[in-house]
């Protein structure tokens, strides 16, 4: 605990506006004191026996004015959301009776609270570590079940568990190697190297296993960024719209009429799309549509999955444009060609020498709705290799934790290189201590406070 948790502080822990009932919390040292000189209950002997996890009506004033009739929670330390006293006023649901009782708390003492702050005292007392904390906000940002799912796991624990083994067997190569270089150099034999050896080889399994589902927990929470790619007037806004059910982009028989990304997202099972609309990729001499098309190849070069459209039509004619060769040389891996309009061209057959091995190719038609049933079980097996995974499996699933993983890992493989160079252990605790304190960061054991303002920023005021 640190200085700024001594300080009472408010907020309102609903969203503002108009409604049935608000929800101010408060909480600190202070926060019985504060509630004391503004709350006059009903059953005052009921509010007397100070008794925790009990609910008092009563009316709130500030001085001698009443403001409202309010129902007040009390959770008293260390046994609430923060560890402090901390106790919620449930009042009538305008903003003139909140804001009327957040200033009486205000009167006597306490202190407006940042955004997140009531989170970062959990933390900072023990409450919650940084992967729990991480996962409240992923749930109330979740746009789908499985990413509504995957962060109740992290906040029950799951993966903080997992990540707990971790670290406690890299505490425990530490100790080993602390106890080893307490004996001169050449007492330290073959069985001791070949133990350590062991001991770095197992950790960094456990921790490669962890990382293996890195990629499908960021999907799950952030959306499959999906690009749309094409020539102009192939039927990628065509396509978006489709996928929206709605006219998001302009559709016209003018090329080049995509000038700038569109972004939106959409549900495909229980998975969260990032579409992208782009450009249309061509040579132009047009300095606007040419910038549309440098951020084109920026977007492909950073996408999960590539919706490559091809017009059946055109390929009966002619063979593939440049632009379209490079987007299949270089990201054959990703990418998903749609052969599109192909109810204009029902007798279509695909040269195969057309596309490089292994791209998946799908007879397809945006105006009548051919193919999508295909497109979506196809990025569905991409993302869960074959199941529609429901799993209960916890992931990594931010750009933080994935990257102190990835350093740990990585710093394991120097120390097991060391090792196996017969580098003397106290050189090669270094990188064993570097690993240590990468995984540690993830649930918040051994973190710098510029990282927990960063983390605690992104939740609204109030939580």
């Amino acid at each position: 605990m640190n200085d700024e948790t001594m300080d009472t502080i408010v907020a309102l822990a609903t969203p503002p506006g108009e409604g049935a009932i608000h929800i101010i919390r408060l909480s600190g040292k202070q926060a019985g004191e504060i509630v004391k000189a503004c709350f006059q209950p009903k059953n005052k002997e009921k509010w007397l026996s100070g008794s925790n996890y009990t609910l008092h009506l009563g009316w709130f004033y500030d001085g001698n004015m009443k403001i409202d009739q309010v129902l007040i929670s009390r959770m008293k330390a260390p046994y609430s959301y923060t560890g402090e006293d901390v106790y919620e006023i449930n009042c009538h649901g305008g903003m003139i009776p909140v804001r009327r009782i957040i200033e009486a708390c205000l009167h006597q003492g306490a202190r407006l609270a940042e955004a997140g702050e009531f989170s970062k005292r959990a933390f900072l007392n023990g409450k919650m570590d940084l992967v729990q904390a991480e996962a409240i906000v992923d749930l109330i940002e979740a746009r789908t079940e499985l990413s509504a799912n995957l962060a109740v796991r992290q906040l029950e624990g799951g993966l903080s568990s997992r990540i707990e083994e971790v670290r406690q067997d890299i505490l425990d190569v530490l100790a080993y190697i602390e106890a080893t270089v307490d004996f001169p150099e050449d007492e330290i034999d073959d069985l001791a190297l070949s133990e350590l050896y062991e001991k770095l080889i197992k950790v960094k399994g456990k921790a490669i296993e962890i990382f293996k589902g890195s990629k499908t927990g960021k999907i799950i929470r952030e959306g499959l960024a999906t690009v749309i790619a094409g020539r102009p007037n192939v039927g990628k806004s065509s396509l978006l719209n489709a996928f929206l059910k709605e006219e998001r982009a302009i559709v016209t028989d003018i090329p080049g009429t995509t000038r700038d990304e569109i972004h939106e997202y959409v549900k495909v099972g229980e998975i969260l799309l990032h579409l992208i609309d782009t450009a249309g990729i061509r040579e132009s001499e047009d300095p606007v549509e040419m910038i549309g098309i440098e951020r084109a190849w920026k977007a492909l070069n950073m996408a999960d999955i590539i919706l490559l459209l091809l017009e059946a039509p055109e390929l009966q004619v002619k063979r593939l444009s440049k632009e379209e060769r490079n987007i299949l040389e270089e990201y054959a891996d990703k990418t998903i060609v749609l052969i599109n309009k192909i109810d204009l061209q029902p007798d279509f057959h695909l040269d195969p020498a057309l596309l490089p091995d292994g791209v998946f190719a799908l007879p397809f038609s945006v105006k009548n709705h051919i193919g999508f049933t295909e497109l979506e079980d196809e990025i569905l097996r991409r993302v869960f290799e074959g199941k529609l995974a429901l799993t209960t499996e916890p992931f990594l699933s931010n750009i933080r934790q994935i990257q102190a993983l990835e350093n740990s890992i990585h710093s394991l493989e120097k120390a097991i290189e060391a090792v196996y160079a017969n580098v003397p252990f106290d050189l090669v605790s270094i990188d064993v201590r570097s690993a240590l304190e990468e995984v540690s960061s993830i649930t918040g054991h051994n973190v710098q406070e510029d990282l927990l303002e960063t983390i605690f920023s992104r939740f609204c005021i109030g939580k």
